[in-house]
């Protein structure tokens, strides 16, 4: 029997819970972290892996430094592990008289729709097949009203450190950014691509560079994350992102180079007190413990 025959004998025998813990740590580059997102000890599913790679007779996972990554097998299993786990969990739907359904309208700056929700809406979706989510990307100010209105119903924003009226799932910190490929950062006066005014992160800029005494200007002012960003990858204009929107392309700015640390900043999960129901309180759990489990709250 050859090695493609053994492996789709394998997978049709592999427990879902194996395939479950293999997509956790893909996606999470991490057995501890994968092990929180599963609720199991991390030896536990350091045997799991054992168990499939040996079915399997692959070797499925490289370490880089700390984080682990998949070898071109463990590629190849990502893809048929998730469809299996779709596949699964739209079977058990289907006999399932309690099982979630209808539709929630979820409102993200569009910077982490980019960046964090797609991996934590893919779950949610595998776990949850007669979903649909309605993700509405627009400002921290626009969709407080939109909350408030009743035209959204769970919204994560960037409010004011502790002014949050939810519940905190995540900091970090803002950071300059450039071009990896130009220099717009040694232009003067230093062009600047920027939010809307409200944004915080154009507030912490501005107020940083007048401490300085630094020439500056704005450059690019867009409401969206993808046209400030083309505008930094262009060579345009210097830019301030979230550090987990370090994209290829971009170059985090330092203080040797004269561009001091800015603030740390909260990401707070809210909803509309209008719609409670038992779907929302579900995405909400779920939406708070993939932050827990995936990027930890820093210090």
């Amino acid at each position: 029997m050859d090695m493609a025959a053994r492996a789709a004998i394998v997978l049709g025998t592999i427990e879902p819970d194996l395939l479950r813990s293999f997509v956790a740590i893909a996606e999470t580059g991490s057995f501890t972290a994968a092990a929180g997102r599963v609720a199991r000890t991390q030896s536990a599913v350091s045997m799991q892996m054992k168990r499939l790679e040996e079915g399997l007779q692959r070797p499925l996972f490289e370490r880089t430094g700390r984080s682990v990554g998949l070898t071109y097998d463990g590629e190849r299993l990502l893809w048929h592990a998730r469809r299996i786990l779709r596949v699964h969990q739209e079977a058990l739907a289907a006999f399932d008289d309690d099982a979630l359904t209808g539709t929630v309208t979820l409102g993200t700056p569009d910077d982490y729709a980019s960046a964090l929700l797609p991996g934590i809406l893919a779950r949610f979706g595998e776990s949850h097949p007669r979903v649909h989510v309605d993700l509405v990307c627009d400002s921290t100010r626009s969709l407080r009203e939109r909350l408030a209105a009743g035209s959204v119903d769970l919204a994560l924003l960037v409010p004011p450190v502790g002014t949050s009226r939810g519940v905190v799932v995540h900091r970090e910190r803002a950071v300059w950014v450039t071009s990896a490929q130009h220099d717009a950062q040694d232009r003067v006066p230093l062009p600047l691509a920027l939010y809307h005014p409200g944004c915080p992160f154009r507030r912490w800029a501005l107020d940083t560079l007048s401490t300085q005494g630094r020439a500056h200007r704005i450059a690019y002012t867009s409401v969206s994350f993808a046209g400030n960003l083309a505008a930094v990858r262009s060579g345009l204009a210097v830019g301030v992102v979230a550090e987990s929107s370090l994209y290829p392309g971009l170059r985090r700015l330092s203080e040797d180079e004269g561009f001091p640390a800015l603030p740390m900043f909260e990401v707070s999960l809210e909803r509309s007190r209008e719609r409670p129901s038992r779907l929302l309180d579900r995405l909400e759990s779920h939406i708070a413990e993939s932050f827990r489990g995936i990027v930890p709250l820093a210090a």
